[in-house]
């Protein structure tokens, strides 16, 4: 394991905060280890040509379903740096914790797949299907470049099933919660805020819808079978006005709804459309209210006994782990994965703290029994 560590301490030592850093370095480091062990790799780039990521492959010799694993090496930002007790580009090894933005989150998980795939190539021709390692470094901008950009391409055989190498050995994340997200432009008539007139301003319109969303009923989760999560409804901007003296003409507000089986994105946008027809018609103005819908995924939860959640939670009980099959409430690129049909876990590697918070590290005692867990979970879904 010291070879994994010591690739996990170089990539936190290149910081790659989202959207901030530049990931050549980062990147760089993982370029030039998998062609010091002669791995076949291709970088991924977006639309505009942005690099985004990296693929390793390792095909195997007879024919089969391809399997993929996937960790960020993009980084959440830093926070307060001044309320850190270390740097947070460390990298360094103190009481058993690797410390540093991205231990956690995900570049422990990335330098571990990395080296399952170098363990697996010297047998690669024994293998049915093959392995591939995604490395995305537009994750946490919410882009998911890397992933989108795997997907897009023709030439890669599409995965049967994806495991992301989240942190945490308590559970095994099989399912979430889809989203609808939506911007909302509330209009009204401007006026002086001291006129003798009535003015129903942009801001009371809104506040009105915000009453009218939060009253609408959703379902509860007794609705799903087998999806243990109610949807939710969450307005998350509300932004209007400059001064004191000008009630405004326009009001902007954020909606998100975490949607499931039984509520689905199409559910979510009829809910919303509903509140601002109410909302038009009790308080009218000469510009009707907008919605601008800005994403939709769909919620997913696999069975136990499907694949590769299978796999993993079997190779987890095999190695004396007592693991849970988790449906998370948030949304993560599992979400992404199952609008193209791909099942996907996620939130299986070691223990943590402070993850996208201040002093984030990793614990490296159990990264020999994740890093066995995986290389088992591989092997099975290839071998069979």
């Amino acid at each position: 394991m010291a070879s994994v560590v010591a690739l996990a301490q170089e990539l936190v030592r290149r910081p790659s905060r989202g959207g901030i850093d530049d990931y050549g370095p980062v990147l760089g480091v993982l370029e030039d280890w998998l062609a010091a062990r002669g791995l076949a790799r291709r970088h991924l780039r977006d639309g505009a040509g942005e690099l985004v990521g990296l693929l390793v492959q390792v095909p195997g010799g007879r024919p089969g379903s391809w399997w993929t694993l996937d960790a960020c090496v993009d980084t959440a930002t830093y926070g307060d740096e001044q309320a850190w007790s270390f740097p947070p580009d460390s990298g360094d090894i103190v009481d058993g914790w690797l410390r540093g933005r991205g231990a956690a989150d995900s570049k422990l998980a990335a330098a571990m797949f990395c080296h399952i795939a170098a363990d697996l190539a010297p047998r690669a021709e024994n293998l049915r299907g093959g392995l591939a390692v995604l490395l995305d470094v537009d994750e946490h901008t919410g882009g998911f470049g890397g992933a989108r950009a795997y997907l897009a391409d023709p030439q890669i055989p599409r995965p049967a099933g994806v495991m992301i190498g989240y942190p945490g050995m308590e559970e095994v994340v099989v399912g979430g919660r889809g989203l609808w997200r939506a911007s909302i432009v509330v209009h009204a008539p401007s006026g002086h805020s001291g006129s003798s007139k009535k003015v129903v301003g942009a801001i009371s319109r809104a506040a009105c819808l915000v009453r009218l969303l939060d009253a609408a009923p959703l379902p509860g989760a007794a609705g799903a079978p087998g999806f243990p999560l109610p949807p939710k409804l969450s307005v998350t901007a509300f932004h209007g006005g400059q001064d004191f003296s000008v009630t405004p003409d326009r009001c902007d507000l954020n909606v998100d709804i975490r949607t499931t089986p039984t509520f689905d994105g199409h559910d979510a946008e009829t809910l919303v459309r509903k509140a601002v027809a109410e909302l038009d018609a009790e308080l009218p103005t000469p510009t009707p209210t907008e919605i601008t819908p800005v994403a939709t995924w769909p919620p997913f939860r696999l069975a136990e006994d499907e694949q590769p959640a299978a796999a993993l939670l079997n190779a987890a009980a095999q190695a004396g782990l007592a693991v849970n099959p988790k449906t998370a409430g948030p949304s993560n690129i599992g979400n992404l994965l199952a609008g193209h049909g791909i099942p996907a876990t996620a939130g299986f590697g070691v223990p943590y703290v402070g993850l996208h918070g201040i002093d984030e590290r990793a614990h490296l005692a159990e990264l020999p029994t994740v890093y066995r867990v995986y290389q088992r979970a591989v092997l099975n879904l290839l071998q069979g």
